[in-house]
């Protein structure tokens, strides 16, 4: 399967004071990627669903190397390991080239927020995600 690859810019403002970017900033790196996924990805296919209507429920990243400034946008690849009848699982990848700063994973949760709890996935919602299905371990 395919895999959505955000290319994300970096800011000076990222790095700290070791000149590396802040570990912090990495999740905003996340963010950014499964924003341009799910509302614009997702709505150009016609699944606006998720819009609003998903919640992180879990981070994990493990940090490769440092990243320094780097003048071109880095690349943020994200692909769905599982999907559940509320939720789904995501991988990502932040690296330029074949340099991998960073592995993260991350599960997401359908949230009605008018009755404050999860909800199911529809299917175009879950036909949609099967096209980022990866199970495949991480490139790196």
């Amino acid at each position: 399967m395919s895999r959505f690859v955000f290319r994300c810019p970096l800011r000076w403002s990222d790095m700290d004071a070791y000149g590396h970017v802040n570990n912090v900033v990495y999740l905003r790196y996340l963010e950014e990627a499964r924003v341009a996924m799910f509302f614009e990805g997702a709505r150009t296919a016609g699944v606006s669903t998720f819009e609003g209507e998903l919640v992180v429920v879990r981070h994990e990243i493990d940090y490769r190397r440092p990243l320094v400034f780097l003048p071109e946008p880095i690349e943020v690849e994200t692909w769905v390991t599982d999907i559940r009848n509320s939720s789904c699982s995501l991988r990502y990848e932040v690296r330029n080239n074949d340099v991998v700063y960073a592995e993260a994973r991350s599960v997401l949760a359908a949230y009605d927020a008018k009755a404050g709890h999860a909800r199911r996935l529809t299917d175009p919602e879950r036909a949609w995600l099967e096209k980022f299905r990866d199970d495949a371990a991480p490139t790196a």
